[in-house]
């Protein structure tokens, strides 16, 4: 495109479900879950630099540049192309941190996507998300552009058609660490072995399962940490218990390692209506699921 400046989105991400199968031999821990994208999220702006400076251009509280996701981002990409190019980067974070949404991740996605088209690297997509992949496990999801089922670690990634939805995400005023939620699992915690998603094909592990009937493994590790997450957990709940159909609809869940609470509804009239009685002092929003990521043409397939 030639462009020196771009602003893009960066959405955040629910994990309509999340199991813990294992644990590898460098103690990660190996996962099953589905992604979805949902239409909230940061948004980035970069001006290209020709000096070859990578510099963030606004504070970011307890995140040094150093620790920035983007602008790690930005310098692995450079560093991996030998690119000239340098760039100023500015964050509009709505996506809370600790809050299990992804918005690091879809940050250092967004800059690496953005970058590509930006430098003129045309890099395709297979190997922006093998950089992605060394700044953290969810970033090859955001790259890929689509609404995935993952395991491993997160990284290994197959593309799923997801029907419309809307959901009430709730922000508990705390943020978790994903390390800690981690090292605190223990086998019973991960309900060893799992039957609900076997070997095979992806359409024979989706296909018939009721996402209403799948959980979040690390949900009552996160609550027995963090009492605002239960009680989020709980006010949500309650009102789902109350509505028609729930049983065909994803009900109050812990999304990532937490903090934000998810419930899902039939339609956006619901879900702010949901939203609309819940206490005041509980904050949080309706979003529609995404059935791909805006920035999904900046990278060649």
């Amino acid at each position: 495109m030639n462009l020196t400046t771009l602003s893009c989105p960066a959405p955040a991400k629910l994990n309509l479900f999340l199991h813990v199968v294992g644990r590898r031999d460098d103690g990660y821990h190996l996962l099953q879950t589905l992604f979805r994208l949902i239409d909230f999220g940061d948004t980035l702006h970069f001006t290209r630099r020709e000096d070859g400076q990578i510099q963030r251009m606004n504070e970011l509280d307890g995140v040094s540049p150093e620790q920035d996701l983007c602008v790690r981002a930005a310098r692995l990409l450079q560093q991996e192309c030998d690119c000239k190019f340098g760039v100023d980067i500015a964050l509009d974070k709505y996506i809370p941190m600790g809050g299990g949404l992804g918005g690091g991740s879809s940050d250092a996605a967004t800059t690496l996507l953005a970058l590509n088209d930006l430098w003129e690297l045309n890099l395709p997509r297979a190997r922006l998300m093998q950089l992605g992949l060394k700044l953290g496990a969810d970033v090859p999801f955001f790259i890929l552009g689509e609404n995935a089922f993952a395991e491993g670690v997160g990284e290994q990634l197959q593309a799923v058609f997801l029907p419309d939805a809307w959901y009430v995400v709730l922000f508990p005023p705390v943020q978790v660490s994903t390390a800690q939620i981690f090292a605190q699992l223990t086998e019973a915690d991960m309900k060893l072995p799992r039957p609900e998603l076997t070997q095979g094909s992806i359409s024979l592990r989706i296909r018939g399962l009721s996402l209403a009937e799948l959980c979040n493994d690390l949900q009552p590790v996160v609550c027995g940490l963090y009492p605002e997450v239960a009680r989020h957990l709980d006010v949500l709940g309650q009102y789902c218990q109350s509505q028609p159909d729930r049983d065909k609809l994803i009900g109050a869940r812990m999304t990532g390692s937490g903090a934000c609470i998810f419930a899902e509804f039939a339609s956006t009239d619901d879900a702010q209506q949901a939203l609309s009685q819940l206490p005041p002092d509980i904050q949080g929003i309706v979003t529609q699921g995404l059935p791909y990521h805006p920035m999904r043409d900046y990278a060649i397939d």
